[in-house]
């Protein structure tokens, strides 16, 4: 009897890049044993290129990722969420939907690297520190989740 990947929900306001990082990762590195989605509260409609580029630079793929509102997710007859993450310290002061099932919710303070105009080199940097504080929360995640499995 095989068991269900878990539904990851991650959060954030824009859903363009911090959100979009996570979704990647953890679908990347969760192969298998995680669906990862991701939404926004007040999505931008696109995803931001720096995102794109920095999970490209990566290796990951990026076909698919879109940003989306959070009303996707809560919408009656929507599939029940394991865990649901914000991202960014607005999203996780905002008044969430109520999520299907009883997911567990947690935060991740993790830095606005579209908030980063000053010069190209700064941008790619930012959107590399976000993505290894991201890469190695996730794993983290992933680890927390396997010991909490009950073996079939």
């Amino acid at each position: 009897m095989s068991r269900e990947p878990a539904r990851v929900l991650f959060i954030c306001t824009g859903n363009s890049a911090r959100s979009i990082l996570a979704e990647a990762l953890a679908n990347h590195h969760g192969v298998g044993s995680v669906v990862a989605l991701s939404a926004g509260s007040h999505p931008k409609g696109r995803v931001n290129p720096s995102a794109i580029a920095t999970l490209q630079r990566h290796g990951l793929p990026t076909a698919g990722l879109r940003s989306k509102a959070w009303e996707e997710f809560a919408a009656p007859g929507a599939q029940a969420i394991d865990h649901v993450i914000t991202v960014c310290d607005h999203a996780a002061g905002e008044i969430c939907p109520a999520w299907p099932g009883e997911p567990a919710v947690e935060h991740w303070s993790i830095p606005d690297p579209a908030a980063v105009t000053r010069s190209t080199e700064s941008v790619r940097d930012a959107f590399e520190s976000a993505y290894l504080d991201l890469e190695r929360r996730v794993l983290d995640l992933l680890q927390r989740m396997t010991i909490g499995r009950v073996p079939e």
